[in-house]
């Protein structure tokens, strides 16, 4: 039942001045003051409301066996409510959210730390980055509930906005449907370079298989992307060459950026990076493997001035802290549903304030793009966010981000600012029950590992 604060308020004012009528007219106006500022506070309050079910949908044409069913997954994941208010999430897999669901199931909705802290401690091990991704599928979902019952979009939860927009870059260089296809494969690096400039995105971006023009593919990869064969010590001088063309095509103000992808060992990268350093990149993406980046990476901060941002494939901050708090990187590229949600995000963004580490999310499923919005909005650093949709519709979501020159916008619907229509949708698997977990109490009452 909706509540009018105002009219409860005014209704049980007149209440007790009826009741108060012997009484003066100073003594009854201060009672009445007090009695609808109590009702005011009451009204205000949240009412629980117990998640009951985990719904899962799979969108068009998902490939449960293929690259999209993790780490990139895009399954929707609907929390519903005995409120009647129904939250939106996206990732994981049926197996993985099924197994978090239990955690969840029968919980307060509005408790999201406390629902995060259990879900991450009750299975026998921590999750691992799977389970991770489906825990930040269900705590999109549950921030998106306390937004929407709050009647407000998700950032002015987080402080409100920090800015105006997102400024976005295409992982295809070339933004999608920016040109027609046959345009776009008859153009240079160069003039790719320049019409996304052109188009108002802040970043043009190739991957470490870039080529300069003229090219010859052999002298860097032999075969498809797939199973190809890199010969990375003939590809850093390519690298090269096409950092200087897309400098030029940018221009001297504009920004161009390389994922090298984990392919280079320490002393490539090293010689990788001094090579692109005159050029000034925005960012390097991934410039060492992963195993290696919190022994290696505050060495390659020490012999390189281009900006480093790893991480797409991180989980929590725990994974990366030491890295913020000694400023070996420049930018973390975290993302969503991957470091476990909002909840965890939040706890990011934090670190990365205060030693003002920017943050550049990864790609990800267009509902967790909408997380990602909401809460870089209110990130009051550097950011900068990856995103293919473009102005093109999501057939599943008939409200969406708004993108325009470039940046993406935000709105006021509340919550996430997305609806499903799951009659796009392929429904998977309902779960309504939950079970008690292994996480204990301590005497103050927070919990702790079994």
């Amino acid at each position: 039942m909706s509540v009018d604060r105002r009219d409860f308020a005014k209704s049980l004012g007149g209440v007790v001045g009826a009741a108060l009528g012997g009484i003066s007219r100073p003594a009854v106006a201060s009672a009445q003051a007090a009695a609808g500022a109590g009702a005011a506070r009451t009204a205000g309050r949240l009412a629980p409301a117990k998640v009951t079910r985990i719904r899962l949908f799979y969108p068009q044409n998902y490939d449960r066996n293929g690259p999209q069913a993790f780490p990139q997954s895009n399954m929707v994941v609907l929390v519903d409510t005995d409120a009647g208010i129904t939250g939106v999430g996206q990732g994981g897999s049926p197996d993985t959210v099924r197994n978090v669901a239990r955690s969840v199931i029968g919980r307060n909705a509005f408790d999201t730390e406390m629902i995060w802290q259990a879900a991450f401690m009750d299975g026998f091990y921590s999750p691992g980055k799977e389970r991770l991704h489906a825990l930040g599928a269900i705590d999109l979902a549950l921030w998106d509930i306390k937004a929407k019952a709050l009647g407000t979009p998700l950032h002015q939860l987080f402080g409100g906005k920090a800015r105006e927009h997102i400024e976005l870059y295409a992982t295809s260089g070339l933004p999608q449907g920016l040109v027609p296809p046959a345009e776009a494969a008859a153009l240079t690096l160069k003039e790719r370079a320049a019409r996304t400039m052109a188009a108002g995105y802040r970043v043009f971006r190739v991957d470490s298989d870039i080529l300069p023009n003229p090219g010859d593919t052999a002298g860097a990869r032999r075969g498809n992307a797939q199973g190809a064969t890199f010969d990375s010590r003939s590809h850093i001088r390519l690298i090269a060459e096409a950092a200087a063309q897309m400098r030029e095509g940018v221009g001297p103000d504009g920004n161009w950026m390389i994922d090298l992808h984990q392919k280079f060992d320490f002393h490539e990268a090293v010689e990788v990076c001094r090579l692109l350093e005159p050029h000034r990149p925005f960012i390097v993406e991934d410039p060492l493997r992963e195993e290696q980046f919190r022994t290696q990476l505050p060495t390659l901060r020490l012999m390189t001035s281009v900006p480093l941002a790893p991480g797409e494939e991180w989980g929590t901050r725990a994974d990366f802290s030491p890295l913020v708090e000694h400023r070996d990187i420049d930018f973390a590229r975290v993302s969503l549903p991957n470091v476990g949600g909002i909840t965890e995000m939040l706890k990011i963004m934090a670190v990365c304030d205060t030693h003002r580490v920017g943050i550049v999310p990864h790609f990800t499923g267009p509902i967790a793009t909408a997380g990602h919005m909401q809460t870089m909005m209110a990130f009051p650093g550097q950011v900068l966010m990856e995103y293919n949709l473009g102005e093109r519709p999501v057939p599943y979501l008939p409200e969406f981000l708004e993108c325009r020159n470039g940046k993406v916008w935000p709105n006021d619907r509340p919550g996430l600012g997305v609806t499903v229509d799951e009659r796009q949708l392929a429904f998977v698997e309902a779960i309504t029950e939950g079970a008690p977990g292994a996480t204990q109490r301590r005497l103050d009452g927070s919990l702790t590992h079994w």
